[in-house]
């Protein structure tokens, strides 16, 4: 392959990624590759050539936008107070995936194939664990708490941001969501809760996800 087309394939790989990328965080990873092709600007053809399936594609995407995921644990274990490190970062992960349909739904899947998803998961976790020991040492969080949780947390999350997709800003239902976790995770809860949604939008949510 000449220089020229090496070039030419890896901005066609940025197009897609790009393109992807956007399209994902407003609409999940279910949008037709078509019209992802479509929205990069090159032909099916080429985005089946870089990426034959879309998970190679979801991956890739994930592959690249992983970073501000790992940035924010990273923020939170420099923070010199553990319990206001790990506050803030469960903030900041229930807003990230609240901010980003692809991303959302990306956080909950498992990518065996890629390497290096795996490695910087694995190295988040570490970290994560090491903050969560950090709090537990300052007679802050629970001590029968795991980095497991904090998974399990980020799935329910998603299934919150999902189903109340109307949400005022500021009045989401994440924020409440996020701060009755903090709540149960914390030694002496002390999180004020934001307000809970109105009778008739919880209905709307529950019937959301029971379609």
């Amino acid at each position: 392959m000449t220089r020229r087309l090496r070039a030419d394939a890896a901005l066609n790989r940025d197009r897609i990624l790009d393109a992807a990328t956007e399209l994902f965080a407003a609409r999940g990873i279910a949008v037709p590759l078509d019209e992802v092709a479509r929205h990069a600007g090159v032909g099916v053809a080429t985005l089946y050539r870089r990426f034959p399936t879309r998970a190679d594609l979801a991956a890739a995407t994930f592959e690249r936008n992983l970073s501000r995921y790992t940035d924010a644990v990273d923020r939170a274990l420099a923070d010199a107070d553990p319990w206001r490190g790990f506050r803030t970062l469960v903030y900041d992960l229930c807003q990230l995936q609240a901010s980003d349909a692809g991303l959302r739904e990306l956080l909950t899947m498992s990518f065996p194939a890629s390497s290096i998803i795996e490695k910087q998961s694995g190295e988040a976790l570490a970290k994560l664990g090491a903050l969560m020991e950090r709090a537990k040492a300052v007679g802050a969080l629970r001590p029968d708490l795991v980095p497991g949780d904090v998974v399990v947390m980020l799935l329910g999350n998603a299934a919150v941001v999902t189903a109340t997709p109307e949400s005022a800003p500021g009045a989401e239902p994440w924020r409440r969501f996020a701060a009755l976790i903090l709540n149960a995770f914390a030694v002496t809860p002390s999180e004020v809760l934001p307000p809970a949604q109105p009778e008739q939008q919880l209905r709307r949510s529950i019937a959301m996800l029971a379609q």
